[in-house]
């Protein structure tokens, strides 16, 4: 990378850390699966509002709209996110803004970063997300084998499985 030529000042700034962060995170050996296999990313659809969210934060323009922590929980359903993931983010984050700015943007944009890996890595620590029915590979119900004390026969899921 580059050393860093200045502060982030527009919407170009936050875009091109944004790319470059997501081309980091997406090859990364810690966290890069979250992204390619469970979240399925599609970078093209997510830059622009990712990049609206850092430019809203950054640089105040009020760009972004929604919320940012459900669809991390959806994803928390699917693959729990732990704090080590979060750790991993926050670093690889850090150093894109440090390898490509300097100035009190890009100390913001480490610190928001910072605030949001611990709210999310705490509000999705004591998460537990719904149970949800055993799907199989075409679409209907998986039928749930118990065995042991209670339960040598077989139950269809419907929703959540008491064994």
């Amino acid at each position: 990378m580059a050393l860093p030529v200045g502060d982030i000042e527009t919407r170009s700034d936050c875009e091109r850390l944004v790319r470059a962060f997501y081309g980091r995170a997406l090859e990364d050996e810690v966290i890069g699966w979250l992204f390619t296999d469970i979240a399925r990313l599609d970078l093209e659809a997510h830059v622009p509002r990712i990049t609206a969210f850092w430019e809203t934060v950054l640089l105040g323009a009020g760009t972004y709209s929604g919320g940012a922590f459900r669809p991390h929980v959806a994803l928390h359903a699917r693959a729990r996110l732990r704090g080590g993931h979060f750790e991993r983010w926050l670093h690889l984050w850090n150093e894109t803004v440090d390898g490509m700015f300097s100035g009190p943007r890009a100390q913001l944009a480490k610190g928001h970063a910072a605030r949001v890996a611990r709210a999310f890595a705490s509000r999705l620590g004591a998460y537990e997300p719904p149970p949800t029915a055993a799907v199989s590979s075409t679409g209907g119900p998986l039928a749930i084998t118990l065995h042991g004390p209670g339960g040598d026969g077989a139950r269809a899921a419907t929703g959540s499985a008491h064994a």
